[in-house]
C-alpha cells in the first residue's frame, strides 16, 4: 500500500454558506434562450460571448457545480447552481449556447456518443438535451431527491443516476431518440453519490453517504456484494477496469481521504491522504495515467496511477471547495467551485492560480468592511440575486424595485405554481415575516431555499439595505 501524505496547511474552511435562492418568488427564467439552446454548426461554432478565454469558461451568474467534456475534448459543459447548463467550444473557450430548463441548481452533466447531452439537478430531474436545436429538450422524472451524478454504459444506451433518494435510476436510450425510467435500484441506506459502469457493462458500482461502495449486478437488476464499507460518506468513485476483469477501483470520502483498491481481490493498494476533508470532485485523465481529485478547502491533487504517487498539488482556491473537475484531455484539467466560470489548467504549466486568491467572492465580505445589511445581503441573497435591472443569470431574479412587487410578478422568469397563486406583495414587513419564519412556512412549495433570519435586528437591517439598493422610498419613521 503506498501512503502519502500532505503537510497540514490550516484549519478547515466552512464548506456550506447560507443560499438565498428565490427572494421575490423566483425560478430561474426558460426564456432567456430557445430550448435546447440550439447550436446549428459545432465544427464552426457560434457564440454569444464577447473575448472568450483559454484559461476561462466565463458567464453563470452561479458556482460551478459538474463539468463534462465530449469524448473527442472539443466541447465542454459546465452545470451551475444558476439553474443552468453552459456548452463551450475549448479550441476558443467561446460560449456556444445557455441550456436553460433546470428548476433548481444543476449538478451533472454528461455527454452522449448520438451528440446530446443529460444532465441532472437539485429539481430531482434528467434533462436530455438535443445540442442541434431540432427538438425540445426531454425532462425524465422519476427521482424524490437531488440527482448528483450521472454515468453512461459503454454500449451508451443505458444512463445511470445516483440521487439523494437513496436509489439509482436506469434510464434505457432508445434508436427514436428519447429515454425511459427502466429501474430503480434501491439497497442503500442514504442519498448515493455517484455511480460508474463496469468495463463490460455488466456491473453498476455506486458510492453512499451510507459509507458503502456497492457493485450491482444490471442483470439481474440486484445487489451483487459490498465492495468497501466505510466509516465516512463516500462522494466520489473512478473505476478502471481491464477486459480480464482486473484493475482500480478509487473512491473519495468525507474524511478528505482517497481509497484505492484492487478490484479483484478487493486489497487496499493505495491510501492518498491530503489531511484536508471531503474530497468533493474526483476525475480520471482519458489514458487513464492520472487520477485528479479536489477537496473542500480548495486543494487539487492530480496522482500517477502506475505507482500512487502525488505528481501536483496546490490551493486553487483560497476560500471555499472544488466541485468539478474533468480532463479535457491527459494533460489538461477542468475545474470549478465557488466562482462563476470554469477554470481550464495545463497541468505541466507553472502553479499559477485557477482562481483569484485574494479577492472574494460576493458573499464572502469581512464584517468590518461593511454595513451590517450589506454583509447579510452578500452572505445570504447575492448568490442568487443582484440588485440591478440585469439579473445576470442568477438562480433568481433581480431585487431591484422588489418592493410594492406581488411575489411571481416579475417577467421573464418561470415561477413555481405556489409563487404564482400568491397574493403577497413583498413590502418590508412581509419580507421580514418570509426571513422570520423561513420560505418553507411562509411561501411553501417555492424554490426557496430553507432559510432563517434569526436575530430581529439583521433582518431590519437587510431590509434597510434592500430598500436603498433596490431604488425602494425611503422607509417611513
Amino acid at each position: 500500500m503506498r501512503l502519502w501524505r500532505a503537510p497540514r496547511r490550516g484549519a478547515p474552511v466552512a464548506a456550506l454558506f447560507a443560499l438565498c435562492a428565490g427572494l421575490a418568488g423566483a425560478d430561474p427564467s426558460v426564456a432567456q434562450t430557445a430550448p435546447g439552446g440550439a447550436v446549428d454548426d459545432l465544427a464552426a461554432p457560434k457564440t454569444n460571448a464577447a473575448a472568450p478565454s483559454l484559461d476561462r469558461l466565463e458567464g453563470h451568474g452561479g458556482p460551478i457545480k459538474g463539468v463534462a467534456v465530449s469524448s473527442d475534448g472539443r466541447l465542454a459543459a459546465t452545470a451551475s447552481f444558476d439553474y443552468a447548463l453552459g456548452l463551450w467550444d475549448l479550441a476558443s473557450g467561446a460560449r456556444l449556447t445557455w441550456l436553460d430548463g433546470h428548476e433548481a441548481a444543476a449538478n451533472a452533466a454528461l455527454f452522449l456518443p448520438d451528440g446530446r447531452l443529460v444532465s441532472g439537478g437539485d429539481d430531482f430531474a434528467l434533462m436530455l438535451w438535443d445540442l442541434s436545436g431540432d427538438s425540445a429538450p426531454l425532462r425524465l422524472e422519476g427521482h424524490q431527491n437531488k440527482i448528483q451524478n450521472l454515468a453512461l454504459s459503454p454500449m451508451g444506451d443505458l444512463i445511470a443516476s445516483a440521487s439523494w433518494d437513496g436509489d439509482i435510476g436506469l434510464w434505457r436510450l432508445s434508436s427514436e431518440g428519447d429515454a425511459a425510467l427502466e429501474a430503480m435500484l434501491d439497497g442503500h441506506q442514504s442519498g448515493v453519490n455517484d455511480v460508474a459502469f463496469s468495463a463490460d457493462g455488466a456491473a453498476l458500482f455506486s458510492a453512499s453517504t451510507d459509507g458503502t461502495v456497492r457493485r450491482w449486478d444490471l442483470e439481474t437488476r440486484s445487489l451483487k456484494r459490498i465492495e468497501a464499507r466505510h466509516g465516512f460518506g463516500v462522494n466520489l468513485l473512478t473505476l478502471n477496469e481491464t477486459a480480464e476483469g482486473g484493475g482500480w477501483l478509487a473512491y473519495g470520502g468525507a474524511d478528505g481521504i482517497v481509497r484505492v483498491q484492487d478490484l479483484a481481490s478487493g486489497a487496499e493498494i493505495a491510501l492518498l491522504d491530503g489531511e484536508r476533508r471531503p474530497i468533493l470532485a474526483m476525475a480520471e485523465s482519458p489514458d487513464g495515467q492520472r487520477l485528479a481529485y479536489g477537496d473542500g478547502e480548495g486543494y487539487i491533487s492530480v496522482v500517477r496511477t502506475a505507482d500512487w504517487s502525488l505528481e501536483r498539488e496546490f490551493r486553487a482556491v483560497t476560500r471555499g471547495p472544488i466541485w468539478a473537475l474533468a480532463f479535457k484531455d491527459d494533460e489538461t484539467l477542468l475545474a470549478g467551485g465557488l466562482d462563476d466560470f470554469a477554470a481550464v489548467w495545463p497541468i505541466g504549466a507553472a502553479e499559477a492560480p485557477l482562481f483569484p486568491k485574494d479577492a472574494p467572492r460576493r458573499f464572502q465580505v469581512a464584517a468590518d468592511e461593511v454595513s451590517n445589511g450589506e454583509r447579510q445581503f452578500a452572505r445570504k441573497c447575492s448568490v442568487c440575486h443582484t440588485l440591478t435591472p440585469d439579473s445576470r443569470r442568477r438562480a433568481g431574479p433581480t431585487l431591484f424595485g422588489v418592493f410594492g412587487r406581488r411575489a411571481g410578478a416579475l417577467s421573464g422568469y418561470a415561477y413555481s405554481p405556489a409563487l404564482l397563486a400568491s397574493d403577497i406583495v413583498w413590502s418590508p414587513e412581509t419580507l421580514d415575516k418570509l426571513f422570520d419564519i423561513g420560505p418553507d412556512h411562509y411561501t411553501p412549495g417555492s424554490k426557496m431555499p430553507m432559510q432563517r433570519i434569526v436575530d430581529p435586528s439583521d433582518r431590519a437591517d437587510l431590509i434597510s439595505y434592500l430598500r436603498a439598493a433596490t431604488g425602494a422610498a425611503p422607509q417611513d419613521p
